[in-house]
Order: C-alpha cells, then structure tokens, then sequence
C-alpha cells in the first residue's frame, strides 16, 4: 500500500469517527503540498464541513488532530484555511523506500490468465515507398502504448496490416518494369524500400511530364491526367492484379518481398516489433463477403449502378460508399475484412487503432459499421489519433520525393550523438566498439523522447539538433543521469544499501521528495494507460531525473560520512536508476550503463 492510500484510508476513518459520515473515494482526494507551505501531501477538507457542522478550519483541525494520533505515518498537522498539510514521518518513508527496493518491477502491474485482451494497430505501410518521419511517430507510439497497457496489467497483442495492393503499388511495379533495366537490391546496394520507393518518384516524374505535354497539345488539363498513357497502364496492371494475372502477380510478389525486408530492417534499428503482420492483398475479399452479408441481411443498400453504401444518417452522418459499382473495395471494405480476420485469431476485448488525425472521420464510421455488424468492440474502439510531424522546411510528400526517409534520420541521430559525446569529452577511455553502441543508445533515445513526449494529439515540429542535448528535457539528459547513478554505484561496491536503521535515520527534504516522486510512478503508468499517453511517463521521468539531480547537487553520496546516511542514499540512487530504466523501457528507450 502506498503512502497516499495509507493516508487517505486513514482520513476516511477519521472522518467516520468525529462525524459519522462515509466518506467516498472522490471526497478523500489527497494532493501534493503546494512547495510554500511544511508538508507532503494536503487533503481538502470541504467535502466534510456539512457533517462536521463546523467551519473549515476547524474540522480540518480535527481530522488532523485524529490522525497524528491514530496513524503512525502522520508526524505533524498545519491547515490553511480549508487545507488540512500533512506532514509523514521519516519512518514511514524509510519503510516506502525499502518496498520500492523490493520490488523490482515497482509501479508496473502484472498481466494474469483473466486479464483483458488488448489489440494495438501501428505503422501501417504501403509497399510502395520506405518509412518515413510520420511513420516513426506512428510506430513509436504504437510500441510505447503496447507496453503501457501491459504495465497495466492488460495482455497485448501488437499488431500490423500492410497495404500491399492498389493503383499506388502498380506505379512502382510499372515503372520498374519501364525504367529499372532488371535492378535489383543486390545489384543496386539499395534497401529493398528504398529502391522501391525511388520508381514510386520516378512514375510521378514521368506520369507528370505525360500530363504536360497533352496539356501543350490542348488537353484539359483533368482530362489529360486520365488519358495519360502511363495512369492508363497502371490502372490496366491493376485490373490483372485483381484477375490474379500470373505474370503481374510474380512481380508484385517479388518486388514486395525486397520491400518487406528493407521494413524488417528498419523495425530492428527502430526497436519495434508485431506478433502479428495482416496484408491488406488477404483481408479485402474478407471484407466484400462480410459487406454482402449485411447486405442480405438488410444493414446495408445497393444503388442502381450497383455500388454498395451504408446508411450513417439515423447516426448524424452522411452515407458510405463501401462497394464500387464494379465491386471494387475501397479502405473501409478492407478494415472490415481485417477486423473480421482478427477477430476470428483472438479474442479481442479493446481495439485500438494508431492512426493519423486526419483519418478522425473514417473511424468514427468504422465504429458503427463494426458493431452493425456485430462485432462486440465495434462500439468501443479506440482511435488512437495523433497529430502530424513537420520539419523545420514544411511537409513531406512521398511521390515528390521530399520525404524524410526513416532509416536516414536515424543514421542521422546516431551520428549526430557520436559527434556531440565527442566533442563534450563523454567517451573518453572507451573502445570504439563502445562509442558506436552508446551512440546508437544516445542516437535513439534523442529521437524517440523527442517525439513521445509531446502530447500525441498534437501536430509537432521535429527538430534533430534539439533533441541531442544533454541538458533539458531530453533523452540523452535522463540517459546521462542513469549513467551517472550507474557509476555511483560502480564504486560503491561493497557498501550496503540496505539499512537497519529505518525508524531512527533522519531524512533530508530533499531526500524525501525523492522518495515522495518515486513513489508516484505507479500513478503515472496508470494515468497513461487511462489516457493513452507516452507523453505522460516521458514527463514523469524528466521530473524524476530533475528531483534526482538536485539532491545529488546538495548531497554527497560516496563521501558521506554517516555509514546509515550512506546506505539510504544508496538505496535512493540505486531505485532512482530502476525507475528511470523501467519508465524509459515503456518509451521504447533503452538506457546506457556508463557514458
């Protein structure tokens, strides 16, 4: 039991002794004392002044009079005004200190045989280009969800569906057949991806100039890009894609395969993973079956030109398009597909969708259809919807080829971490192998806080030079100090960090804010599961870091004299480093043991 549920069950038997009232979990709210006034956390006591038939400061003079002598946490009592600031005894915090050590996974809940079943959607995608900036938030969120709801004691399933089918495939496909002369991965040194990715562009390129010149010959211009020899090829390829040609489907298959192990690459370097991959090319038949099904059953409507619609308005919404009139499917068709597929391999209670915000609309209309449908999460889906990523000179567009392409920016990072711990003297008497790991360490952990501590809803700027600084919010500054802690207890090998004198020692202020936010950690992980917030738990480890370093700026560890005093600043520095490694390791972060 932690200090605050102590208290506040203390609180409420208070309250039930001077005034007979049963007192709710929302009336027993505690909050940390506000820093200009003595005491550690403060109850607000106007929830009891009607029972008590006193004014505020009296009834908080009662409680707090109750409580000094009936809970042995409590030292001494102040009230301001309807404020009722409690004081805990160094005792009490001594014996919180030594139950976070003996808990190794401190704050971080256990997943049991009855525990909810919870599926996460990341990264999404196309088989046409590399991943790219938009990409690494949407997959670093992903991942840091998966492993808050796990904190919470959910099971998780992490999840992928790849858009591996449609016009944009079929430009690559042809352009490669066109322009590529037979180039391969192998014979180009490229990323399977990337060389992908480039005949993406180079079918823009082309298809553009295609555009221009009918333009010069008096086209309309819309026209123009209809009638264009190239567009009217790719649609052709498509056509035979979904007639199951067998010479367009050896290729696509090839050319997605080099993709697929470029992605495989990038996922390890980024540090996620997925239990289980879905391909938009095996849900969208899936999906025409389960639309045909609510059409027969009467959830859906056929139009004369044979297109399939659902109908939103009872809902507030428009109507959906879920069958073209050449029975052709579009996106919503394929996430009913994948979602009956899913379904059908776990038993799902909660669904949540790491998409994009501009994909709000489509699924809200997701939701509706899913439960229409009978789907029992339909319903309660979760879009996980998050803000986009700018740079410093605008958007990005991939057919343009102005893209930030994942695996360069990561390059990017690590380099830029290798230079900067250089130049700042960080890497002295290590091996060169040792600089490239923690370069790699630093390198990513700049980049992935950078991106999960903004608020995820948010549209952000990412700028590479900020998030490499080893002071301020940032990864590398939380990094440095769990390397710092590290080497403290390096050399205090063979001083116990455990101690006897649990009632008697005194504790510094400092020591026990340290103690009073480690102690909060459990709160956070939970307020970020309820939230689905990363950016929760990246704060909650800069201000950990921050309470951490000004205590180690006002007291020595390794020269204190007292053999008592030592041990507990130990035991402080010791599960400061296992928060600030368990909090990281949510992020997705990893943390180095020296720098």
């Amino acid at each position: 039991m932690n200090i605050e549920t102590l208290i506040s069950k203390a609180a409420g038997d208070a309250v039930k002794a001077l005034y007979g009232m049963e007192a709710t979990e929302k009336m027993l709210q505690l909050q940390k004392t506000r820093s200009e006034f003595e005491g550690n956390l403060t109850l607000v006591v106007f929830p009891f002044v009607k029972a008590a038939k006193k004014s505020p400061e009296q009834t908080a003079q009662e409680i707090g009079e109750y409580l000094v002598q009936n809970c042995e946490a409590i030292s001494k009592f102040n009230v301001v005004k309807g404020f009722l600031n409690l004081s805990i005894g160094d005792g009490a915090w001594l014996q919180l200190l030594q139950a976070i050590d003996q808990d190794d996974r401190f704050g971080m809940k256990q997943a049991t045989e009855n525990s909810p079943l919870v599926m996460i959607e990341y990264s999404s995608p196309n088989t046409n280009k590399p991943l790219h900036l938009g990409h690494v938030r949407n997959n670093l969120l992903g991942w840091s969800l998966a492993q808050i709801m796990e904190a919470n004691g959910n099971k998780v399933v992490k999840t992928n569906i790849v858009n591996d089918r449609g016009i944009h495939i079929c430009k690559s496909m042809l352009a490669w057949l066109k322009y590529g002369n037979g180039e391969t991965p192998e014979t180009s040194g490229k990323k399977g991806d990337h060389l992908i990715g480039d005949y993406y562009v180079a079918f823009d390129k082309h298809y553009r100039e295609e555009v221009k010149e009918l333009v010069a010959q008096g086209m309309d211009e819309e026209k123009a890009k209809q009638e264009a020899p190239l567009i009217k090829e790719a649609h052709e390829m498509l056509v035979k894609w979904e007639q199951n040609d067998p010479e367009v489907r050896a290729l696509w298959e090839k050319m997605n395969n080099w993709v697929y192990a470029g992605f495989d690459e990038t996922y390890k370097k980024m540090g996620v993973a997925f239990d289980k991959i879905y391909y938009e090319s095996q849900t969208y038949l899936k999906g025409k079956a389960k639309v045909e099904e609510g059409l027969a059953k009467g959830l859906f409507e056929r139009h004369e030109d044979n297109s399939v619609w659902a109908d939103l308005t009872n809902e507030g919404l428009d109507q959906k398009l879920l069958l073209r009139s050449d029975g052709t499917s579009v996106y919503m068709t394929q996430d009913i597909g994948t979602a009956e597929m899913r379904f059908q391999d776990y038993p799902i209670d909660k669904m949540i969708y790491v998409v994009g915000n501009e994909q709000n609309y489509h699924f809200q209309v997701l939701s509706i259809l899913l439960d229409r449908l009978g789907f029992k999460w339909g319903k309660e889906l979760t879009h996980f919807s998050y803000g986009m990523v700018e740079l410093p000179n605008g958007k990005m567009k991939s057919r343009e080829g102005t893209v930030v392409d994942a695996d360069d920016l990561m390059a990017l990072m690590v380099e830029d971490a290798y230079k900067t711990s250089m130049e700042l003297g960080k890497f002295d008497d290590m091996t060169e192998e040792e600089r490239r790991e923690i370069a790699r360490i630093v390198g990513m952990g700049a980049l992935k806080y950078f991106i999960l501590k903004v608020d995820a809803r948010k549209n952000m700027l990412f700028n590479p030079e900020e998030s490499i600084d080893f002071n301020g919010n940032t990864g590398p500054f939380i990094q440095y100090t769990y390397a710092r802690i590290r080497s403290i207890l390096r050399k205090a090998v063979g001083a116990t960090s455990t101690t006897s004198a649990s009632s008697t020692t005194s504790l510094a202020d400092k020591e026990i804010e340290l103690i009073q936010k480690m102690s909060e950690f459990g709160a956070a992980v939970e307020q970020a599961g309820k939230d689905y917030s990363p950016s929760g738990i990246a704060n909650y480890c800069y201000e950990l870091t921050k309470v951490f370093n000004q205590f180690y700026h006002d007291y020595s560890i390794l020269n204190e004299a007292d053999a008592d005093k030592k041990a507990i600043r130990l035991m402080l520095a010791k599960n400061v480093a296992k928060i600030i490694k368990n909090g990281m390791g949510l992020l997705g972060i990893e943390v180095p043991e020296r720098m």
